[in-house]
């Protein structure tokens, strides 16, 4: 098993990452010992999470989820699928 994960840090912003144990790998983070990033922004959530079978394929979706914007991650994170594709649209220059 794989995951794709997210975490909501202390200071509200969302990590993305990807981890062969979810379980474990929460634990370094909340521990402070995950990566500088969240390490700084304690204490951090688990959010939302995605399993896989192939660990390439939960890299694959960390990826994408990274090149996402903070409104697009907010309405995986709350079942808000409907809202995505807009989401995705570049915003027009007025």
């Amino acid at each position: 098993m794989a995951f794709t994960y997210m975490l909501q840090c202390g200071d509200g912003s969302y990590y993305v990452g990807s981890a062969r144990s979810l379980e474990a790998r929460l634990g370094q983070h909340v521990l402070g010992l995950g990566g500088a990033y969240t390490a700084k922004r304690q204490p951090v959530t688990l959010v939302w999470f995605q399993e896989f079978d192939r660990i390439d394929d939960a890299w694959a979706r960390e990826k994408q989820l990274q090149g996402w914007s903070r409104a697009k991650r907010l309405a995986l994170i709350e079942g808000r699928f409907g809202d995505l594709p807009a989401l995705s649209r570049p915003k027009r220059a007025e």
